[in-house]
């Protein structure tokens, strides 16, 4: 397939109702949080992951379309793939000399895993496959707004042991402890270098599976700690060609999102508190696609 010719740009806007988008291990797991600004964050490891876990979700058996990182994935046994599709012998932590063969090597890795297309990947471990630079990249999501995370105490009713049971009997209950933000807007800006997608194989195909990922990743991501969480806007800034035509920042500051209930810098209650405003006009090598 045709790998894509075009460079993009897109802002992705989500939001979130009592729920956690992305907890912090070092801080007990409460949602991410920028000290300076109290606006929460959600980082570009956590939505790439989302973006992983809908590919193998959808296309699992499609050829191409492996997850390369996933749960209790060992690397080196895919690594091992590529090797004995190819009939190379492996050295250990090295590729082979011959630079053909080790870039057949890497290249196969991109053909058949999805997110080392799409985001690259470093595969020099014990069973060496090189690595590759990706041509999708994410930065980190951050509310427009200031967030107030909550935590939530719950009670345990069901018992492990029965001496558990026999501690509890006078009505005690085990307490727990639930991060919630009680609603929060996030903004991630997003690149794609046609460029970086010639060395791994990154197509039009591809392109329109990130987009559905993106559109659907929430919907099928449910779980008690995430809440309500939704996709509510993915602007696409599509060059001319692959080199691109307007600095990246420029294109962003054109996608507004204006408070319009309730005073700028503090929680919103919900999406209808803001409106999204894109400045479409004298963009001359620039296409603007609104795809939701």
């Amino acid at each position: 397939m045709m790998t894509i010719q075009n460079r993009y740009e897109f802002v992705y806007l989500f939001d979130v109702s009592n729920g956690n988008p992305n907890g912090d291990p070092d801080a007990g797991n409460m949602p991410r949080l920028d000290p300076e600004s109290s606006k929460g964050l959600v980082t570009d490891v956590c939505l790439k992951r989302k973006i992983r876990n809908f590919i193998e979700l959808t296309d699992e058996k499609t050829p191409g379309y492996k997850i390369y990182v996933k749960e209790k994935s060992i690397l080196n046994l895919q690594h091992e793939e590529a090797y004995k599709a190819l009939g190379i012998e492996h050295v250990s932590k090295k590729l082979p000399k011959d630079t053909t063969k080790a870039d057949e090597i890497t290249l196969w890795m991109c053909k058949h895993f999805f997110d080392i297309r799409a985001f690259g990947a470093v595969m020099t471990t014990e069973v060496n496959c090189g690595q590759v630079r990706g041509p999708v990249q994410l930065a980190f999501a951050k509310s427009i707004d200031p967030i107030i995370p909550l935590e939530i105490s719950i009670t345990r009713m069901a018992v492990t042991t029965e001496k558990e049971a026999e501690e509890q009997a006078g009505g005690n209950r085990t307490m727990g402890r639930k991060h919630i933000v009680p609603y929060g807007l996030y903004r991630a800006h997003g690149f794609i270098s046609a460029k970086l997608a010639k060395k791994t194989g990154f197509s039009e195909t591809d392109l329109e599976k990130l987009w559905q990922a993106l559109a659907l990743m929430f919907e099928h991501d449910r779980s008690a700690a995430r809440g309500e969480m939704a996709a509510r806007k993915l602007v696409v800034f599509k060059h001319s060609d692959a080199l691109g035509n307007v600095p990246a920042h420029a294109l962003f500051e054109r996608v507004k999102v204006e408070r319009i209930n309730g005073e700028n810098d503090t929680p919103a209650s919900s999406f209808s508190d803001y409106k999204i405003s894109i400045d479409k006009t004298d963009l001359k090598d620039v296409t603007v696609e609104e795809r939701f």
